[in-house]
Parts: structure tokens; C-alpha cells; sequence
């Protein structure tokens, strides 16, 4: 049994290194504090928003891309293949424009879960060991936390998860850095300047529309119960949580993020700055951390939007544009309750609701965290309304 401090966080314990846990940064909790007390204030803020864009960028290995067509941008064009006539004998990986993939596959997959490790668990001490003591000022639900079994469940499955997605942006990358076909290019001009600088806004909301029906489509009665809802044993998510999904669901969203490289004309520059804004807020999305959005992101939803589909599950299916779910009615209303069993982001109305359900409602936004909410006087008249009714009955 763990020896735990007075702080919540567990004392120094014998035993193996374990790099499907987050205990090696509990166990140097007092070396890291010291080294961390010398590190201004200012600087520290910075190194923590690097650390989740690091981490951010290890998601789908997409960093590896932006080598490569910053290689062929500046003209340091790698092997091209030689045109060979399709043979099931003559398939090799020169005729799949795969030369010298392994050098990809390993730089992809050792990068990848460095950073993985290294920045996940940089943010897990600096919020969850770190500042264990002060959940109610940042986390979004601080009463409640993983235990340490889903801790190691969600960074197991995370890690598969991650494997697949490198191995998948090498191939990618080794492809189109030996001339493979995609509709990528490099010269400004060749479409003009209204063109690339219209693809951020249309990359940007292709993608998080894309990822809104993705999600939702997995959230329906058998997707959700056959590959999503591995993904919702997380009630209380933490930047781990991000890469804790299904294989197969994994792979069908980002080849489907993908699919704009092979056909239209896409300039590298605005697909993979739009790419890494939502990668560095799916990190902050399952954070379990109460970020808010800045003054210049109005379409961003708050941290604790995303935490609140975790915590209630069929309901606010966007990622980065909240607008999609006021659209589709699967925004999350304070006159409904949402449940595992209640699909399609409806909810049921406080007015039907048994009285264990209210009851158990009630706990479950009790649970959240006033400061989390952007307008928390809207916050707790919900939780007030909701108490009026369980008088009245």
C-alpha cells in the first residue's frame, strides 16, 4: 500500500520504473519542487504552455510532416522514386515511395513518446502532484480524480493508440518526401496570396466540423458502446485522456484530417498551423484544468466544456468551435440531464426526472468547479433551480 503525504501526493517507494504510470514524477516530487522554486514565475507559465504544445504536437506525430515540407519548402528534396510499372512482384517500397522508412518510423516513434512521456509528465506534477492541495482554485471537477488504475489504463491505451497514429504520420511523411502524389505545395504565388490566406479559416473549420460529426457519429448507441466508450472511462480526464481511445477510431479521424493533402491545393504552412492549434486544445481540453479561452479566441469553448462531456457523455460534441453544438441542438442545457444510457446529445428534461435522478444530478454539478465557468452566476442558478425542484417534491 502507498505511503501518501500529508499533500495527497505518495511518498518515495521502492520498485520498478513503471512508464505506463505517472508515479516517477510523485516519486521526485521534492527534487523537482526545488529545481522549479528557482524558475521565475513568468518563465514557468511558459515552459508549461510549451510543455502542452509539445505534448500536444506527439498526438498524431505530425511534427515529422512539417520536417519534411520544410525540407522540399527550401529545396532539400529527398529521393524521389523512379516511375516503375505495377507488378504484384515488382511491389517494394520504391514502387511505394516508402524508401528509407524505417529512419521515419523510428525518428516518428521515438520523438513521439519522448515527448509524450516526458511533457505528460511534466504536466501531471505540476498540476496534479504540484498543486494536489489547491484543486478548488484550478482544477474543473476538484473532488473527484482517476484513480491510480485508470491513471495507468488511460496512459496503456494511450501509448497503443500513439504507436499507431506515429506510424501512420511516417508512412505519410516518407510518402510524400519520396514524391508521392498529394496536392501540397510550396510556392505562395502558385495559387496566390487571397488563396493561402483564406486556408486557415477553411482548413480550420473544415477540420473542427469534420471532428464534430466524427465524434458524434462515434457516440451513437453502437459505436459508442463497440470503440468510444473506452475512451469515456474517464470521467475525470487528464492530459493523458487525449490519446486513450480507440485504434480503429484513432485512425479513421486522422485519416480523415488528413484527407485536404491529397484533394485540393493546400499550402503546408496554414494545414499544419490549424492542425497544431487543435492538438495543443485537445491536450488543454482533457487537461481537467480550468483554462479559458483567450479574448481573441470567441468561437473557443472553455476547458470546462469538454470536461463537461466527459463527466455528463452525450452532449457537447465540439472541439474548438462551440458554435456546432448550439447548431445541432447537442449543446449542453441546464433544464436537462445527461447520462451514459442517453444518447444523441438531447438530454432529459429536470421536469420528468425521478427523484434519484435529480438527487444524483445534483451531486454531479456539485462536483464542478464554480471558478471553471466562464459565467458563474448562470452556473449556480441552474444548481438553484435544480434544488427548488427537489424541495418541491
Amino acid at each position: 500500500m502507498k505511503k501518501v503525504k500529508k499533500n495527497g501526493v505518495p511518498a518515495k517507494t521502492g520498485g520498478f520504473f513503471d512508464p505506463m504510470a505517472v508515479t516517477w514524477s510523485e516519486k521526485y516530487n521534492e527534487e523537482f519542487t526545488k529545481v522549479w522554486s528557482c524558475v521565475p514565475d513568468k518563465i514557468g507559465k511558459v515552459l508549461v504552455a510549451l510543455a502542452v504544445f509539445m505534448l500536444g504536437i506527439s498526438i498524431n506525430g505530425d511534427w515529422i510532416h512539417v520536417i519534411v515540407h520544410l525540407s522540399r519548402q527550401f529545396g532539400f528534396n529527398t529521393n524521389i522514386g523512379n516511375n516503375i510499372t505495377w507488378k504484384w512482384d515488382n511491389i517494394t517500397l520504391d514502387s511505394l515511395k516508402l524508401n528509407n522508412f524505417s529512419g521515419f518510423f523510428w525518428g516518428s516513434i521515438s520523438t513521439s513518446y519522448g515527448l509524450y512521456f516526458v511533457m505528460g509528465g511534466f504536466l501531471h506534477w505540476y498540476y496534479y502532484v504540484r498543486q494536489r492541495d489547491r484543486a478548488e482554485e484550478w482544477k474543473c471537477q476538484p473532488n473527484k480524480w482517476l484513480s491510480p488504475e485508470l491513471e495507468r489504463h488511460e496512459i496503456m491505451w494511450g501509448s497503443i493508440t500513439l504507436f499507431l497514429n506515429a506510424t501512420l504520420s511516417a508512412v505519410l511523411a516518407c510518402y510524400i518526401s519520396n514524391g508521392g502524389y498529394s496536392t501540397v505545395y510550396y510556392k505562395i504565388d502558385e495559387y496566390g496570396l487571397l488563396w493561402f490566406i483564406l486556408q486557415f479559416p477553411v482548413l480550420f473549420i473544415y477540420q473542427d466540423y469534420a471532428t464534430y460529426w466524427l465524434h458524434r457519429i462515434y457516440h451513437w448507441p453502437f459505436l459508442y458502446k463497440n470503440f468510444h466508450k473506452l475512451h469515456h472511462k474517464y470521467k475525470q480526464p487528464t492530459a493523458f485522456s487525449v490519446t486513450a481511445i480507440h485504434p480503429v477510431e484513432s485512425l479513421h479521424i486522422q485519416m480523415s484530417l488528413a484527407t485536404p493533402l491529397f484533394l485540393i491545393p493546400v499550402h503546408w504552412l496554414p494545414f499544419y498551423t490549424v492542425a497544431f492549434y487543435a492538438y495543443y486544445h485537445g491536450i488543454i481540453d482533457h487537461s481537467g484544468i480550468n483554462f479559458k479561452a483567450f479574448w481573441w479566441q470567441p468561437w473557443q469553448p472553455d476547458a470546462i466544456f469538454h470536461d463537461n462531456h466527459h463527466q455528463y457523455f452525450h452532449v457537447n460534441f465540439a472541439f474548438n468551435i462551440y458554435f456546432w453544438d448550439k447548431l445541432h441542438g447537442t449543446y449542453r442545457r441546464s433544464d436537462r440531464i445527461y447520462r451514459e444510457d442517453t444518447f444523441y446529445g438531447k438530454g432529459k428534461s429536470i421536469e420528468t426526472i425521478s427523484a434519484e435522478e435529480l438527487k444524483e444530478e445534483l451531486e454531479e454539478r456539485a462536483s464542478e468547479n464554480p471558478l471553471a465557468h466562464r459565467d458563474a452566476r448562470e452556473y449556480k442558478l441552474s444548481k438553484n433551480k435544480l434544488g427548488k425542484l427537489k424541495k418541491k417534491r
